[in-house]
């Protein structure tokens, strides 16, 4: 797996304050239904935002997608980092430098708007969540040695990841 060619991206995304980021067969994310129904059965965000469900791709479409990239960018931070920011900036960017398939999923609902309107108001910057996707956040973050846990209480520090599928 020769990955150099992107390893400016794995860079960048640091620089914009990611804590860490690496390249990632596509074939190692993981999309589960189960996935999808923990967002509407457990979040209050369910159909509130054009880039969550029912909106979202579903898990069955989302491997299909993984499907047709051979690599993604992994983009881990935590309660301080911009993530969704930077999956859309590095998406960009990628665009740019003549990856036309580039295609970003952030964490979390969007918060661009206080409320969502069709059509959206920001495309350019929305970006569906993993989760929202129907992505393993835990079984993908694992197998490439990011920590992640359930938060149990307050105490406990959430890890954030996005992704960015390349080519």
């Amino acid at each position: 797996m020769d990955t150099s060619k992107y390893q400016d991206y794995v860079k960048r995304a640091i620089r914009m304050g990611a804590k860490d980021a690496k390249i990632i067969p596509a074939d190692t994310i993981v999309a589960a239904q189960w996935v999808r129904e923990k967002c509407q059965f457990g979040c209050g965000g369910y159909g509130k935002n054009l880039t969550c469900p029912p909106h979202s791709p579903t898990p069955e479409e989302t491997k299909r997608v993984i499907g047709s990239y051979r690599y993604a960018l992994l983009i881990h931070g935590d309660e301080n980092t911009p993530i969704n920011k930077i999956v859309v900036r590095l998406e960009r960017r990628m665009f740019l430098d003549g990856y036309e398939k580039a295609f970003g999923m952030g964490a979390g609902p969007c918060f661009l708007c206080e409320e969502c309107t069709e059509p959206c108001k920001y495309p350019d910057e929305a970006r569906p969540s993993m989760e929202a996707c129907g992505i393993d956040v835990f079984s993908t973050v694992k197998a490439h040695g990011f920590p992640i846990e359930v938060l149990k209480d307050q105490n406990c520090k959430p890890n954030y990841y996005g992704l960015v599928l390349i080519d």
